[in-house]
C-alpha cells in the first residue's frame, strides 16, 4: 500500500490540508495518509524529510500560503530550495503547493485560490503515484493550479 505524507501549516489561513485531504480520499484508494502541521513554510521540508524517515511516505504534498510582504516571498523560496533539497536527498517527489496570500483581492478569493490549488495538487500527487499516464497525456497542455488552465501555445 502506498504512503501519502501532508505537510501544511498554521500560518496559513485556509486548512489548505483538510482539504488535500478529501481530494485525495475522493480520488481513489490504497494509500495511507499521513500528515504533519508545522508553524510556517520555512518548516516544511524538515516535515517532508520527517513523513519520509519516519513515516516512509512515497510522496509528501506541501502546503503553505506565505504571506504578501517581500520579506514572505524570500522565506517561499528558502523553504522552496529546502523542499527541493529533501526530495532529491530521498530520490521521492514533493508536490509543493503554495499560495501567496498576494494572489487574491479579498479573503473570499483567497479561500477559493487555496482549496481549487490544494485540491489540484492533490490530485497531482495521486496521479503520479497512481496514473502518471494522465500527467503525460497533459503535458504540454498550460494547465494551472488554482486558476483558469492558459492551454497550450499551439493548439495540437
Amino acid at each position: 500500500m502506498k504512503r501519502i505524507g501532508i505537510a501544511d501549516t498554521t500560518f496559513a489561513r485556509v486548512d489548505m490540508g483538510a482539504v488535500a485531504t478529501r481530494a485525495l480520499k475522493a480520488a481513489g484508494h490504497g494509500f495511507r495518509l499521513y500528515r504533519r502541521t508545522v508553524p510556517g513554510i520555512k518548516d516544511l521540508p524538515v516535515a517532508c524529510r520527517q513523513l519520509f524517515v519516519h513515516e516512509k511516505v512515497d510522496l509528501c504534498l506541501a502546503l503553505g500560503m506565505p504571506g504578501k510582504a517581500e520579506y514572505d516571498k524570500v522565506c517561499a523560496h528558502e523553504a522552496s530550495l529546502g523542499l527541493m533539497f529533501a526530495a532529491v536527498t530521498e530520490a521521492k517527489p514533493i508536490v509543493e503547493c503554495f499560495v501567496f496570500e498576494g494572489e487574491a483581492g479579498t479573503p473570499k478569493e483567497l479561500e477559493t485560490l487555496a482549496r481549487r490549488r490544494a485540491e489540484e495538487h492533490a490530485l497531482n500527487a495521486f496521479h503520479l503515484l497512481f496514473r502518471p499516464r494522465v500527467l503525460e497525456r497533459a503535458a504540454g497542455s498550460g494547465l494551472r493550479q488554482g486558476f483558469a488552465d492558459a492551454g497550450p501555445v499551439r493548439p495540437q
